[in-house]
């Protein structure tokens, strides 16, 4: 798995940020556009992209996108 394929696929999910704007340093819960929504596109794009299973505790440990891509990594 590559961080950069992540973040382009993470970027996905956050449809009223500028894809360009989010990078591995993206603290994505300051996005304006962040909900339990979100979340939940996360969690079913890791199990889509990558076929693996996070929580709702791995994105609330998870600040930044590289935190989040290292909790995918890890299962």
């Amino acid at each position: 798995m590559d961080l950069q394929e992540f973040i382009k696929n993470a970027a996905i999910c956050f449809e009223d940020t500028d894809p360009n704007e989010i990078n591995a340093d993206t603290v994505f819960k300051n996005l304006e556009e962040w909900s339990s929504l979100t979340t939940l596109e996360l969690i079913a794009m890791v199990k889509t992209k990558y076929n693996k299973t996070i929580t709702g505790k791995d994105i609330r440990q998870s600040n930044t996108v590289e935190d989040l891509f290292n909790a995918v990594s890890s299962k």
